[in-house]
């Protein structure tokens, strides 16, 4: 018998939802109480006998039994990806900076620093015999912002991978305010970046001013349409604030209608750093607003994203801090999360796990510190146990619930969130099956 979730959807109908077969459908109520007895699928007196082949072709009843996706990493880390925390210069001045860029002196990335930790992920893929190896640039401030650094890490990462015989792959997370020399840099050497723009030219001007003062949006703007140009793949990361939630279905619209993104992805804003005090946007207004950008137009519908609402996986990590996520900060030491990329920072201690070795190269890892990361999974979350979408969620994020200061995990108003997202994705899917039952197959991604 399947792991099944059975959500009322009216008076008359139940959405019955099997997320480690990745199936659905709508049932009544004397479909429902026979699928929940203790042996639906093995007794044939209850049903017909079309009616139970019916239940074992959606995948339902009946079939293989189930493994949910949980396995144990073991042994030091042997991460194949690094996200370069380059600096915490910022040429922004967010109104919600999760890390409060450019309030505190800025730090730089040495070339060493990021020469150790290129080698050690280059030579741990080639070990595990893997074809490529990742080196991404993110920061507490805006990675561009240490522009040498960038370019020479990069040239030398590609310099390790011929020699190793890998693939190298790259990719940028950048506020697009960039000179048109760096624009055409990135989009001819990266393979990928998340642009952060806010949609709407007067909401990201409101949102993210110049340190200098006045809006960013023109600068944002010109590096969007430069990547388009060059045909360079992108991303946009947009943070709705409660104060803009009324005009995401606007700021949707207009990335749509002028722009070429790969996906956008909308969050509502992290309380912490400059946006602590900010109203909440993990509300069932962002819900509403987020809907009604995806009606907008089918571009709309097929681009926009929420982070925990990811019908189609099933996975028990939310993000790589349990999964060994290797980012360096400016000093060279490695956290689990880029939002803690400062060793001074609350919960700095929670997240940092390795420091670089006495040696010329490698690290040391701290046992205890990256054991308890790996244990930050849904399955070990009491909370989440009985959540139709604990397998697509995995849990959320770690960093925010310790930052809202839980000792267990309680539940949060991105729960709401992501399960009328999650139910939104199972209904269309079902709908576009013929709007009786849908089966997929679920990308499984605990053992990445």
């Amino acid at each position: 018998m399947s792991e099944l979730f059975v959500l009322p959807l009216n008076e008359s109908e139940y959405l019955v939802y099997a997320p480690l077969r990745g199936a659905a459908l709508i049932a009544n109520a004397a479909l429902v109480r026979f699928l929940q007895s203790p042996d639906a699928g093995e007794r044939t007196g209850d049903v017909s006998a079309e009616v139970l082949a019916w239940l074992r072709k959606t995948g339902i009843a009946g079939g293989a039994v189930e493994r949910a996706p949980v396995t144990q990493l073991t042994g030091p880390p042997r991460p194949r990806v690094v996200t370069l925390l380059l600096t915490s210069a910022c040429n922004l001045r967010c109104a919600y900076c999760y890390a409060a860029a450019g309030d505190a002196p800025a730090t730089f990335m040495g070339p060493e620093t990021a020469r150790r930790a290129i080698d050690f992920v280059a030579a741990n893929a080639a070990e595990a015999g893997a074809p490529s190896f990742e080196v991404n640039y993110h920061g507490a401030g805006e990675p561009t912002q240490h522009w040498v650094r960038l370019q020479e890490s990069h040239l030398y990462a590609q310099g390790v991978a011929q020699a190793k015989g890998l693939r190298l792959q790259s990719s940028v997370t950048t506020n697009g305010v960039l000179k048109n020399a760096q624009r055409a840099w990135i989009a001819a050497h990266l393979d990928g970046a998340t642009v952060s723009f806010d949609g709407l030219p007067e909401v990201q001007d409101g949102n993210r001013s110049l340190a200098s003062g006045g809006g960013s949006s023109a600068s944002v703007l010109t590096t969007l349409r430069a990547f388009d140009r060059a045909g360079f793949r992108y991303s946009i990361r947009m943070t709705a604030t409660a104060e803009s939630l009324a005009r995401m279905p606007q700021s949707v619209a207009f990335i749509c209608r002028r722009f070429r993104p790969h996906a956008i992805q909308v969050e509502p804003v992290y309380r912490m750093g400059r946006g602590r005090d900010r109203a909440s946007a993990e509300t069932a207004a962002f819900i509403a607003a987020f809907r009604a950008a995806r009606r907008t137009s089918g571009k709309a519908a097929r681009l926009l994203r929420f982070s925990g609402a990811r019908l189609g996986t099933v996975t028990n990590r939310f993000c790589g801090v349990a999964n060994d996520n290797f980012c360096v900060s400016p000093g060279g030491n490695i956290s689990a999360c880029y939002e803690v990329a400062d060793e001074r920072q609350p919960w700095a201690e929670r997240f940092f796990y390795g420091r670089p070795a006495a040696a010329e190269s490698g690290y040391d890892f701290d046992e205890r510190v990256y054991t308890e990361l790996r244990a930050q999974t849904v399955d070990r979350r009491e909370y989440c146990r009985d959540c139709f979408a604990k397998w697509q969620c995995a849990g959320d994020c770690f960093h925010k619930s310790l930052d809202a200061g839980a000792t267990e995990f309680a539940g949060a108003g991105r729960c709401e969130i992501v399960r009328e997202l999650t139910k939104d994705q199972i209904l269309e899917k079902i709908a576009d099956s013929g709007g009786v039952w849908w089966k997929g197959s679920p990308r499984r991604t605990g053992g990445a």
